[in-house]
C-alpha cells in the first residue's frame, strides 16, 4: 500500500495544531475527574463547581492524549486502519475525551452534545453515580480492552490483529503494567504474526517512570538495556523522549512514520512471496514522559508531575481548601480552552478537521465492535460424526478424540473466511484433538527442523506454553467479530480465572448497550480432567475453575458435563452457535464406554437433564426409594456401577438414576435461562426421597445450586474432596468416596429399613474396598473386574425401558 498522502517532516503549523488537540483532549481529561458544572470556565472556579468525591487517574492520562493525536495524524496521512488499545489500567479520561473530540462519542450517546451542556454531562457522568467508570470500559467507543485489570492489553491486540490484514493494532503498554507475568509473555506473539494473513500491532511502551507509589522497573532502566531486551523479543524500538513538547511533537511525529513505514515494508515483502531467512524486527516506540505531564509541578509544596503523586488526583480537596481551587484552576486554564472551544463549547474548526472521518476514526472503528463484522460460523452436521452405540455400554469411545474430528472439519469449512482458531496450551494432541492437524497446523514463524511436525506458518492451531497468552489471544479474536475454542487441561485453566472474571464482565455490561453487536462465544473444553489425573498426581487435580464460573451472571455462562462422546457432539455444535456467553464443558480423553444413541442424545442435551430409564429400576406409578444423581463422565460411570451393585443385591429397591448435562438445570428458572421449576425438579428428584448425588467437582456447589429446593435437606452429594496422588484411576474414586462402593454404601445407609436389612451387602462393599487397596499396592493398577466392567444390558434389557 501506497501513502494516501505526503509525511515527510512534519510542519510547525501542523505540530501546532497537534498540540491544540492534544491540550483539549488533557482540558477534557482533567474536566472529567474534577468538575461538576462551568466547563468552559466562563466564570472562576467555585467550590460547588467540583466534584464531591474526585475520582480517576491523570497520572498516565496526558501521554494517552499525547500517543492518540499522533495516532489519528498517521490515520489521516497513510489512510489507516488502526484501533487504539489502553493497556494503563484507567486511561478512562483520555479515552473518553479523544472519542468525544472525533465526534464518535456524541453519536452513540447523542445526549452528550458537542456543546457547553454537553461538555457539562459529559463531565458530570465520569466517575460518578449513574455514570461510567473510570476506565477503558465497554460503555467506551473504540475499546475491547477492559481497563480495570494489568496484563493483557498485548496479548489481546494480537488477538484482534490475526487473520486481520489491514488492521494495526495500536497497544499503549504502561511501565506499570509491564511488570505482570501476562505481559511480560505477551511479547512473544509477535513470533505468532504472520505478516502475509495477519495485520500488525504496534506496542508503545510508555514509561512515565512510577506505579502507585513507587518507580517502575522499565522506568528506571537505561534506553540501551531498553533497546536490547526489546531487540531481543523481536523488535526495533524507536525512542521518543523528553518534557518539552515541541520537541516530543517532533519525535512522536517522526517515530510514527518510520513505524508505520516499517510495517508496510514487512507486509509488502511477505505478501509479495519474497523469501527472508529470520523472523521481521517489527517496530515499536518507547515514550518517555513525566508522569502527570503538564500538570501542577507541585502541590503543598511537594512535587507531583514526574512522580508518583500524578498517578490519580493530582489537587486532592479543591472544594474544601481555597488554594486547591485557585490551583486546579490555574492548571486548567493553561491549556487556553478559549483557543479550543469556541463560545458554544464546540471544538474549533481546524481542531475538528485534525481527526480521521468515519470508520477510520478510532472510536467507530467496526473491529472494536466486531459484532458489526462478524461472519456466520459455518458447522459440519454433527450427525455424521456420532458414535454407534447398540446398547448403554455396548460402544467404548474417546470423547475428544471424536469432538477432534468435528472441530477438523469446522476449520475445513471456514479455511477460507478464516475466521476460526484453536487455542491451547500445548495440549491439542494431548487432548486428543489431533484430527484437526488433518485439516491445519500449528502456527510456527520461527525456523523448523526436518523432523518436526504439524508447523506451518499459516496453521490454524495456536499452541504457546501460557494459559494467559491463549486466553488474551481469543478474547481479541472474539472481541473483534471471529469464533474461536480454548482447550485446556482442568486443573491449569485457574491460571487464567482473573481475565475469566473480566471477559465475563465485560459480556455483561455489553449485553446492556445496544450498540454493542453480538459477538461470538468464548468456548472452553476442559479436559485431562481430575478423575483421569491418575498419573500426573496432586498438583493436576482440581475441578475448581466451574465454582469461579457459576458466580457470574446467569445468563453470561454455562457450565456442561456430557456423560460420552455423542452428548459431547451435541454440546460442541450448540456452543459454537451461541453469542455472548462464556460456555464450559468438561470432558474426559480417556477411552470409556458409551451410553446413548444419537437420538437419545439430543433428547436428553436439549433437556440438559434427564431421567435414564433403562438404568434404573422405579416402577411406573409409583416414587422410586432413591434417586441416584450424577453429573461428569467418570460419576457417571461410578453411579452406573453402583447401580448395578444396588441392582443384583437388592432387587426389590426402587431407584431411579437422573443424569445432569447441564449443570445451570439445577437452579431456579428464576436464577437461570436455563433451569427447571421447582414442578419439575421436584417431579425428578422427589419431595423427600434420599437423593445420592455423584459430583464431577466439589460437592458444595451443588449445594449451592440447589440450596432453595423442596428436597435440598436430601440431597447427599459426593465428589472431589481434596485427596489426590499418584495412584490408579480406580483409587483416585475412592479416595475421594466417589466410587461404585461408597455410593452403593450410602444408598444402604439412607434409604430407610436398609441399614439393618441390608447390613450383609453393605459389608461385602466394604470389604471389596479393602480387597481394592491391597491389589493396587501389590500390582500397581486396578482390579480386573474394576478395569473390565461393562454395564450388564443383556440382564436388564428384558425389563428396561429404553
Amino acid at each position: 500500500m501506497e501513502m494516501a498522502a505526503p509525511h515527510n517532516q512534519a510542519s510547525s503549523n501542523d505540530l501546532d495544531l497537534l498540540d491544540r488537540y492534544w491540550r483539549a483532549a488533557n482540558y477534557l481529561s482533567v474536566g472529567q475527574i474534577y468538575l461538576l458544572d462551568n466547563p468552559l470556565l466562563h466564570e472562576a472556579l467555585r467550590p460547588e463547581h467540583i466534584k464531591p468525591r474526585l475520582l480517576g487517574h491523570w497520572g498516565t492520562t496526558p501521554g494517552l492524549n499525547f500517543i492518540y493525536a499522533h495516532l489519528n495524524r498517521a490515520i489521516r496521512a497513510f489512510d489507516l486502519n488502526v484501533i487504539y488499545i489502553c493497556g494503563p489500567g484507567h486511561g478512562g479520561p483520555g479515552m473518553v475525551a479523544n472519542t468525544y473530540l472525533e465526534g464518535t462519542y456524541s453519536e452513540i450517546y447523542p445526549n452528550i452534545s458537542r456543546d457547553t451542556d454537553g461538555l457539562r454531562k459529559l463531565f458530570r457522568q465520569f466517575s460518578f453515580p449513574g455514570g461510567i467508570p473510570s476506565h477503558a470500559a465497554p460503555e467506551t467507543p473504540g475499546s475491547i480492552h477492559e481497563g480495570g485489570e494489568l496484563g493483557y492489553a498485548l496479548t489481546h491486540a494480537y488477538g484482534a490483529t490475526f487473520d486481520n490484514p489491514d488492521l494495526i493494532v495500536a497497544c499503549v503498554i504502561g511501565d506499570g503494567e509491564a511488570e505482570t507475568g501476562p505481559l511480560a509473555a505477551s511479547w512473544h506473539s509477535n513470533k505468532f504474526l504472520n505478516p502475509i494473513h495477519d495485520g500488525a500491532v504496534l506496542p508503545i511502551l510508555h514509561l512515565n517512570g512510577y506505579k502507585i507509589a513507587n518507580p517502575t522497573v522499565l522506568g528506571r532502566m537505561g534506553d540501551e538495556e531498553i533497546r536490547q531486551l526489546f531487540t531481543g523479543y523481536g523488535h526495533a524500538p524507536l525512542f521518543v523522549e523528553g518534557d518539552e513538547p515541541t520537541l516530543l511533537h517532533r519525535q512522536m511525529a517522526d517515530a510514527t512514520k518510520q513505524a508505520i513505514e516499517s510495517i508496510r515494508a514487512i507486509q509488502r515483502t511477505a505478501r509479495d512471496g519474497r523469501k527472508t531467512t529470520d523472523l521481521p524486527k517489527w517496530p515499536m516506540i518507547v515514550l518517555r514522559s513525566p508522569k502527570g505531564w503538564t500538570g501542577p509541578k507541585e502541590v503543598d509544596g511537594l512535587k507531583v508531575e514526574g512522580f508518583w503523586r500524578a498517578h490519580q488526583v493530582p489537587i486532592a480537596n479543591p472544594r474544601g481548601n481555597p488554594e486547591h481551587l485557585n490551583l486546579l484552576e490555574q492548571w486548567m486554564r493553561s491549556y487556553q480552552p478559549e483557543l479550543l472551544f469556541d463560545e458554544n463549547g464546540c471544538l474549533q474548526p481546524e481542531l475538528q478537521a485534525l481527526a480521521p472521518r468515519g470508520g477510520r476514526r478510532m472510536g467507530a472503528n467496526p473491529h472494536a465492535n466486531g459484532g458489526l463484522l462478524k461472519r456466520e460460523l459455518k458447522l459440519p452436521d454433527f450427525h455424521d460424526y456420532a458414535v454407534k452405540v447398540p446398547h448403554p455400554g455396548g460402544t467404548v469411545a474417546e470423547a475428544t478424540r471424536v469432538m477432534g474430528q468435528f472441530l477438523r472439519d469446522v476449520l475445513r469449512l471456514n479455511a477460507e473466511t478464516r475466521n476460526f482458531r484453536i487455542m491451547g496450551p500445548d495440549e491439542t494432541a494431548s487432548n486428543r484433538l489431533d484430527a484437526v492437524f488433518e485439516a491445519t497446523e500449528r502456527v510456527w514463524m520461527e525456523s523448523t527442523e526436518p523432523y518436526d511436525v504439524h508447523l506451518a506458518q499459516d496453521g490454524r492451531v495456536m499452541e504457546v506454553l501460557s494459559e494467559h497468552l491463549c486466553q488474551g489471544w481469543l478474547e481479541g479474536y472474539l472481541l473483534s467479530g471471529r469464533h474461536g475454542f480454548f482447550s485446556c487441561y482442568e486443573a491449569f485453566i485457574h491460571i487464567v480465572d482473573s481475565m475469566f472474571n473480566q471477559h465475563a464482565k465485560w459480556l455483561k455490561v455489553s449485553r446492556g448497550l445496544p450498540w454493542r453487536r453480538s459477538i461470538a462465544s468464548l468456548n472452553y473444553l476442559l479436559t485431562s480432567h481430575v478423575w483421569r489425573q491418575d498419573h500426573n498426581g496432586f498438583s493436576h487435580q482440581d475441578p475448581g475453575f466451574v465454582d469461579l464460573v457459576v458466580n457470574k451472571k446467569a445468563d453470561i455462562v454455562r457450565v456442561y458435563f456430557p456423560p460420552d462422546a455423542n452428548s459431547l457432539l451435541w454440546i460442541t455444535d450448540h456452543c459454537l452457535r451461541t453469542y455472548d456467553r462464556i460456555n464450559v464443558i468438561v470432558a474426559g480423553k480417556q477411552p470409556a464406554q458409551q451410553w446413548l444413541t444419537m437420538q437419545q442424545t439430543a433428547t436428553h442435551c436439549d433437556a440438559g437433564i434427564g431421567i435414564w430409564r433403562w438404568a434404573g429400576t422405579e416402577v411406573d406409578g409409583t416414587e422410586p426409594d432413591v434417586v441416584m444423581a450424577c453429573a461428569g463422565d467418570v460419576p457417571t460411570l461410578e453411579t452406573l456401577a453402583a447401580v448395578n451393585l444396588l441392582r443384583e443385591g437388592l432387587p426389590d429397591l426402587k431407584i431411579r438414576v437422573v443424569n445432569v448435562v447441564d449443570l445451570m438445570t439445577l437452579q431456579p428458572r428464576e436464577a437461570h435461562p436455563h433451569g427447571l421449576s421447582n414442578r419439575d425438579f421436584d417431579g425428578m428428584f422427589t419431595h423427600d426421597k434420599p437423593v445420592i448425588f455423584a459430583y464431577h467437582g466439589y460437592p458444595n456447589l451443588i449445594h449451592r445450586l440447589t440450596y432453595n429446593r423442596t428436597n435440598h435437606a436430601g440431597m447427599h452429594v459426593r465428589g472431589f474432596k481434596e485427596e489426590g496422588t499418584t495412584t490408579t484411576p480406580f483409587d483416585m474414586v475412592v479416595r475421594n468416596e466417589l466410587d461404585r462402593f461408597h455410593l452403593a454404601i450410602e444408598v444402604i445407609e439412607r434409604v430407610p429399613g436398609l441399614s439393618t436389612a441390608a447390613a450383609h451387602l453393605k459389608q461385602q462393599f466394604r470389604d471389596a474396598l479393602i480387597e481394592h487397596a491391597l491389589y493396587i499396592c501389590q500390582h500397581g493398577e486396578d482390579m480386573p473386574r474394576i478395569r473390565d466392567w461393562t454395564w450388564p444390558y443383556g440382564h436388564y434389557v428384558a425389563t428396561d425401558t429404553a
